[in-house]
């Protein structure tokens, strides 16, 4: 019989999405959180704190296989090194890691906690499988949406995002946690690249919102990281199905019109 799989941040954007994959694909899953949960229906749910290292031991009770989708604005990399110590006393025999793409080329504080949260698991002795993953429909929409709340939106020249649909970046977990252990395996981005005016506008459209749009220029290395795409895979990445446009039709209700864009 196959063992559980934990699951961290099951409850989060990605992980909401891996647990029901999971339990049709026919596996119990353990889900570790902070808050408590009743379980029901082949899940578990546990309640721990990584970045407190409270409950880890137990939930690793009898696991072979976890996938750690769990993450902060701050703290991953402890709370990884908390979870990978766990797991190596456990034997854990796979452990499936989500980072974003970026991790070791864009200079900014939290994507350096993000690749940290790399280093710790390869440098675990845990067998591992890590998948970086461009930003998520959902998290480029909450970024377009607060610019929005401007009667000006400020366009950062050069900013492009080549965003992910969660559910094809979950499929893709799925189906990476069901193997075995393969490193660092090709990023998985969006099957567009977009200028964030495109974006930016597609967003207004789609919401019927009129806004003026102003240029401005990102300052710093981060500035010039974003300028020379360091934030985009185009070569050699899987790319995921659903588009931009796609999204905000089902979330919005109204298609964005696509426009001029790149990849």
């Amino acid at each position: 019989m196959a063992s559980t799989i934990l699951v961290t941040g099951g409850t989060g954007t990605i992980g909401r999405r891996v647990v029901p994959l999971l339990r049709d694909a026919g596996r119990d899953v353990r889900v570790l959180s902070r808050r408590a949960h009743e379980s029901a229906d082949g899940v578990e749910y546990v309640t721990g704190d990584l970045l407190k290292d409270e409950g880890i031991d137990a939930a690793l009770d009898g696991i072979e296989i976890v996938m750690h989708l769990a993450g902060a604005t701050k703290g991953d990399d402890v709370a990884a090194r908390h979870l990978v110590r766990a797991a190596s006393r456990a034997g854990v025999r796979h452990l499936v890691l989500i980072s974003v793409i970026g991790a070791d080329s864009v200079p900014l504080a939290w994507l350096k906690t993000q690749l940290e949260t790399e280093r710790a698991v390869a440098e675990s002795g845990v067998p591992y499988t890590i998948l970086r993953a461009a930003q998520f429909h959902d998290l480029v929409l909450k970024v377009v949406q607060g610019m929005a709340k401007s009667p000006v939106v400020p366009l950062p020249g050069g900013l492009r995002f080549q965003p992910v649909d969660a559910r094809d970046v979950a499929e893709r977990l799925v189906e990476l946690a069901l193997g075995e252990p393969a490193g660092r395996v090709p990023d998985l981005a969006g099957p567009t690249v977009y200028p964030i005016g495109v974006l930016v506008r597609g967003y207004l459209r789609a919401s019927g919102k009129r806004r003026a749009t102003m240029p401005v220029r990102i300052p710093g290395k981060a500035g010039r990281a974003y300028r020379a795409g360091d934030n985009l895979s185009i070569e050699g990445a899987d790319r995921g199905e659903r588009t931009w446009e796609d999204f905000l039709d089902e979330r919005l209700g109204r298609p964005a019109p696509v426009e001029a864009t790149v990849g």
